[in-house]
């Protein structure tokens, strides 16, 4: 989605001469052509992610624009303490803009992986977290957190739209396909291993699927609540620890409603068996991937 988000961020930075963009000296290969738009706005804060953020506070307190890139677990857990004195405290406008969500940096471990960031960021007062499910998702999520004037967090990770699959208009649950025995909601790229498991599933109309593109949630839609109330089933799939995550604040809002079901969260369990992979290696471990979605789908519907 860099690329996709590189793009929308130009067009965007150079109308807007208030949109200021730092960089924690990433980016390469990806945010040039932002820094030909936009020049002395386009600054490299250098290996320093907690003086960026409180770079970016200050600049947002003259009425400017920050966005401060770099990827997840470094623009969320080192400045950590800074994003929520300097800036949401403070309910300032920045955007902060975290690659590679979930397991995204594979094989380089632990220290790269972002399992938390939803979490820990929307604990936080004033802030919203946003979250395209596809590289072609990307931009019209960009647009809409431009628009949101406060503390805001894009979470980026990888994948292409199904060709079949016709983006929905933006809102913050969208529905993805229709069913009748299971309600899946998710959250970013992983819903794109649902829909495989769809494709390759004998029965095509099990699955009523959500996507969900804010974090915390905020409210469940009527179109969900119906689909709860026919199915009785709930799967909520998210490259994430449960705990602070989709399955949970989907749980609270819930129980505030009313709305009984049963419930499967698969989500990131962390490194069960201590080795680390590839993307697709960890969301095979924590069963994330198709082949694990279509079990529990199966587990869920007919006790198998």
């Amino acid at each position: 989605m860099r690329k996709e988000f590189s793009k929308t961020m130009e067009i965007i930075a150079a109308e807007n001469k208030k949109v200021i963009f730092l960089t924690g000296d990433l980016g390469f290969m990806a945010l040039e052509n932002v820094r030909a738009a936009i020049k002395d706005r386009f600054i490299n804060a250098g290996v320093s992610e907690q003086n960026m953020i409180s770079m970016a506070a200050g600049l947002a307190s003259q009425g400017l624009i920050p966005i401060c890139y770099s990827i997840a677990p470094f623009a969320v857990f080192r400045p950590a303490e800074q994003i929520r004195v300097d800036i949401c405290l403070h309910n300032m406008n920045v955007k902060i803009v975290g690659n590679g969500g979930g397991y995204g940096y594979g094989i380089m471990g632990s220290t790269h992986h972002a399992l938390e960031d939803l979490a820990v960021l929307s604990s936080f007062q004033n802030m919203k977290c946003y979250v395209p499910f596809c590289n072609e998702d990307a931009e019209e999520v960009v647009k809409v957190m431009m628009e949101w004037i406060g503390p805001s967090y894009l979470r980026l990770g990888l994948g292409p739209k199904p060709t079949w699959l016709k983006l929905p208009k933006y809102t913050h649950t969208r529905k993805l396909a229709d069913g009748r025995s299971v309600t899946i909601v998710s959250i970013g790229p992983i819903i794109l291993n649902a829909l495989k498991a769809i494709e390759v599933m004998p029965e095509k109309d099990l699955v009523d699927l959500f996507v969900v593109s804010e974090m915390p949630l905020p409210t469940i839609t009527t179109a969900l609540q119906n689909s709860l109330k026919k199915t009785k089933r709930l799967i909520v799939l998210e490259e994430h620890v449960s705990r602070g995550g989709l399955a949970e604040n989907l749980s609270l809002l819930l129980m505030k409603q009313g709305i009984s079901c049963r419930l499967i969260s698969l989500c990131a369990q962390g490194y069960p068996n201590g080795l680390y992979g590839s993307q697709g290696y960890h969301q095979k471990i924590n069963k994330l991937d198709s082949e694990s979605i279509i079990k529990t789908i199966k587990k869920i519907t007919h006790g198998t």
